[in-house]
């Protein structure tokens, strides 16, 4: 699929520029109270969670949150840079808060197959639309998380009202689907709550079946494929890390994959399912796709005491590959131009291509020859590929039956109680864990303080060392010299160790954020390190120097 870079959002120098002349307009104290609420309060989504789905309402914007952004009376010729506006702007919201890391996603839970298609985003193009993402006015980082069951996008967000309008534009311009049906079908989370959300995703516990593997697989995939790509930043490599840590420690401890599936393995139960019992061994089994989830497929198969199959694949190679992995089993290949004449001997099919077009169509499986009174007298086609490989329009068929991944919920259905049992176990894990990664992130934000204040200190402790040597003349040995040194350091360290002690917030004592950025804040204006506004000068001239170069 491909990802436009045509969209460009305002010039931030622009928005900047009006916020800071609007807050210069009037000094009178309610006015700025209006400018605080108007940008420093995000909206926040209101949603409903439990171990199995997940249901959020769409945002509404009170008249209270309504956006400021009036820039018509800005002169061209302003002798003030939107930098330096920005700097002396006490009422700009970006001053205010730290960023945000934002999901927004649509899930099994809450979009049809029909929508996540076409928004699916194929792994490749992972790292083009990251940058893309990351090209927009007020995100910082990003990452794509696109499989068969869902498509979410996480990022971490200068403003959250701004980043959510710019993402879901984004994903708009992109899969052709309207701003206003993504809106009615996404879920949005902030901070704490998409940090549970991923943790939840990695262990499974989001999952159509509940500790399924291969989620996990692919939370990783999202860590390799990101690595080196501008815009996959610390927070956002920060927060995946954490949870593969979270997905194998879940697994590990409660055994939650015991007795579990994958929807491969879904797939294949739905199929027996559906087949009168005494033609399980017997009927005709053909699998188009010999990748990831067809061989899963395949080994579920044979698990489940198939012992001939046939399997269509672009190259011969996997096919082999895999039939000399399962002895004692026939699998016979077959090149895909073949596929529908073997279509046409089989009684059910699983499909599990990247194809973005249809494999099957209405018109190719009414050629095709009826099936046996022992299966049913029904075809049944199995599709667990996003895009789908086979036309929903064949269920008009008297002779076949169509699956996607959306109906593998009835194979799970039976087992709710013991779901919800490891899920609730699950809980507590990914609670525990989601304060360690909280606790780390805020960490972060005393980072540069904690570096400019030892950076401070060692200038200072240097140029008194070097002053004492040459007042002590140049017959001073290294001893001594080693000694001055040792003995200026340990002064430092010990002058440093409590103020470095309150800068910390890890989690490891009963400190809170808030005080900690107090005491950052405070040392920054006692010994003048600036951290906050240089920080955010660079995070600024960063943008403005990307909508410049476009």
């Amino acid at each position: 699929m491909a990802v436009s870079t045509a969209f460009a959002g305002p010039k931030l120098d622009t928005v900047f520029l009006g916020n800071a002349v609007a807050s210069s307009s009037s000094s009178a104290s309610p006015f700025n109270h209006q400018i605080d609420r108007v940008f420093c309060m995000p909206q926040k989504s209101r949603f409903s969670r439990n171990c199995n789905n997940l249901k959020c309402e769409q945002l509404q914007t009170t008249s209270n949150e309504k956006v400021i952004d009036d820039t018509s009376a800005i002169s061209p010729s302003s002798s003030l840079s939107a930098l330096e506006q920005l700097k002396s702007s006490a009422a700009d919201r970006y001053t205010k808060e730290r960023s945000s890391i934002v999901v927004i996603g649509l899930s099994i839970h809450t979009t049809p197959v029909e929508m996540r298609e076409k928004l699916a985003i194929p792994e490749a193009e992972w790292p083009r639309a990251i940058g893309e993402l990351c090209s927009l006015n007020h995100i910082e980082e990003a990452a794509v998380l696109s499989t068969c069951n869902r498509m979410e996008i996480y990022v971490v967000a200068l403003s959250q009202h701004r980043g959510v309008k710019e993402v879901t534009e984004w994903m708009s311009k992109t899969s052709g689907v309207p701003a206003s049906d993504l809106c009615e079908h996404r879920f949005l989370l902030y901070n704490n709550d998409a940090t549970q959300h991923i943790f939840e995703v990695s262990a499974g516990l989001d999952s159509l079946v509940l500790g399924e593997g291969q989620i996990l697989a692919q939370v990783k995939q999202v860590v390799k494929v990101g690595q080196g790509v501008v815009g996959f930043g610390r927070n956002i490599s920060g927060l995946f890390k954490h949870a593969i840590t979270v997905g194998k420690r879940v697994r590990s401890e409660l055994n939650i994959a015991s007795g579990a599936v994958s929807v491969s393995s879904a797939a294949v139960e739905l199929a027996l399912m559906k087949l009168p019992k005494t033609s399980h061994t017997t009927a005709r089994m053909l699998v188009v796709g010999a990748g990831k989830m067809g061989k899963l497929v395949i080994k579920h198969l044979v698990a489940k005491g198939c012992t001939k199959m046939v399997v269509v694949n672009r190259s011969e190679e996997r096919v082999t590959a895999i039939s000399e992995e399962l002895k004692g089993i026939e699998i016979i290949y077959k090149p895909l131009t073949e596929m529908l004449a073997s279509a046409a001997e089989a009684d059910v099919i699983f499909t599990s291509t990247a194809s973005e077009t249809l494999l099957f169509r209405k018109e190719h499986v009414a050629d095709l020859p009826p099936v046996g009174a022992d299966v049913g007298s029904v075809r049944l086609f199995v599709d667990i590929s996003v895009p789908r490989n086979v036309g929903s329009c064949i269920k008009e068929l008297e002779t076949a039956r169509v699956y996607n991944v959306d109906d593998l919920k009835e194979v799970v259905a039976a087992n709710k109680e013991d779901r919800h049992r490891k899920a609730m176990e699950a809980q507590s894990i990914i609670a525990e864990e989601s304060k360690q990664f909280e606790a780390w992130r805020d960490s972060l934000e005393t980072v540069p303080t904690i570096k400019k204040l030892r950076a401070y200190a060692e200038r200072i402790r240097l140029a008194e060392v070097d002053k004492c040597m040459s007042r002590m003349g140049d017959e001073v040995s290294k001893k001594t010299k080693k000694a001055a040194d040792d003995l200026s350091r340990g002064i430092v360290n010990k002058m440093l160790h409590g103020p470095m002690q309150h800068l910390r917030c890890d989690g490891s004592d009963s400190r809170t954020l808030s005080e900690t950025l107090e005491n950052m804040h405070a040392l920054n204006r006692m010994f003048s390190l600036e951290t906050e506004i240089s920080v955010l000068e660079q995070k600024v001239r960063a943008k403005v120097e990307q909508q410049n170069q476009k």
